[in-house]
């Protein structure tokens, strides 16, 4: 597995690993339209994204930061590919994130967590984060 920031060349096939991970939790699999133009959507406002490539060179796993506008740093879009969930790709994105946040100064990150993500309210947790209000987590860098 190598993890890279978002190219083109890999939209389709990352759409398609976020609704089947959508489908695979029994959700409709409806797209965020943020994931249909990265390079407007996060590159062009400062933020980054990521991707998570297995040795065929299919998308795996990705995720985002975004900057609310309160200034909080914030990671988004994080969905590994259903049937390779619990290998550490997931982990590994989490960890390039946070880096990455590191590197551009910020002290702390925040998640957002959706009702119905029940993995991600076990997930955030185990890598230290804890909640300071409602579905909404946060880690000390």
């Amino acid at each position: 597995m190598k993890i890279i920031n978002f190219e083109e060349k890999y939209r389709d096939d990352m759409i398609y690993m976020v609704l089947s991970a959508k489908n695979a939790l029994g959700r409709v699999p409806k797209l965020n339209e943020d994931l249909l133009d990265i390079k407007s959507n996060y590159f062009d406002k400062g933020q980054q994204f990521w991707i998570a490539l297995d040795e065929f060179d299919r998308v795996i796993g990705c995720i985002g930061t975004k900057l609310d506008e309160e200034g909080n740093m914030f990671l988004s879009r994080l969905y590994v590919k259903f049937d390779l969930k619990r290998h550490g790709i997931g982990s590994k994105l989490l960890e390039v994130a946070e880096n990455y946040i590191k590197e551009k100064g910020y002290k702390e990150v925040h998640v957002h967590l959706g009702k119905d993500y029940l993995e991600s309210h076990i997930f955030y947790p185990k890598h230290g984060y804890s909640e300071y209000k409602e579905l909404y987590l946060k880690k000390n860098l």
